[in-house]
C-alpha cells in the first residue's frame, strides 16, 4: 500500500497564509500534558507577536519553559482546500515600553482593519465596554515575540 503524504508549502505559501489569518494555537509545555490555548496573533513579515493577558496556566508554562508550537490554519467549510504551519520556536517577553507600544498599536490596527467584534477586548482582558485604546493605555497585556523558530512544518491538501 503507497501511502500519500500531504504537499508541503513553499515559504511564500505559508507566509501568506501566516499574513491572512490572525488567531493561531499555541501549545506550551505542561506539566504532565501539553496546554494549547487559542491566540490572536500579529505577523509583521518577520514575527508572530501575541498579547497574552498577565494571568492563567499559559503564564505559569511560559516561565517555566517558553518552547512552544504555534499551529495556523486555514481550511473551508467541506475540507476541500485546507492548509496549516506548525512553527517551533520560544516565546520571548518584549519588555521596552517603545516595543510594547509598537506591538499593541499593531493590534489595535489589526482589529480595526479585519473589523473584529469589540467581545475580543475580553480576550485581551478588558471590559468590552472599553474603547479599543485602552490596549494603548494601559499595561493589562505581556507581549510575546515567537523567535528561534527551528522547526517549520507547513503542509497543504492542494
Amino acid at each position: 500500500m503507497n501511502i500519500f503524504k500531504i504537499p508541503p508549502m513553499e515559504k511564500n505559501e505559508y507566509d501568506r497564509l501566516i499574513h491572512d489569518n490572525y488567531i493561531c494555537r499555541i501549545a506550551f509545555k505542561g506539566s504532565e500534558f501539553p496546554y494549547i490555548a487559542p491566540f490572536l496573533y500579529s505577523f509583521d513579515g518577520k514575527y508572530l507577536y501575541f498579547l497574552p493577558t498577565r494571568y492563567g496556566r499559559k503564564i505559569d508554562y511560559f516561565h517555566n519553559d517558553p518552547h512552544v508550537s504555534v499551529e495556523i490554519e486555514s481550511y473551508s467549510a467541506d475540507f476541500s482546500n485546507y492548509k496549516f504551519i506548525n512553527l517551533q520556536g520560544i516565546l520571548e517577553e518584549i519588555t521596552d515600553d517603545e516595543g510594547k507600544q509598537r506591538v499593541k498599536s499593531d493590534f489595535v490596527t489589526l482589529i480595526k482593519k479585519r473589523e473584529l467584534s469589540p467581545n475580543i477586548l475580553t480576550a485581551l482582558g478588558y471590559p468590552v465596554t472599553n474603547p479599543l485604546e485602552i490596549i494603548l493605555q494601559e499595561d493589562r497585556n505581556m507581549v510575546w515575540r515567537l523567535t528561534d523558530v527551528k522547526d517549520i512544518v507547513a503542509l497543504k491538501n492542494t
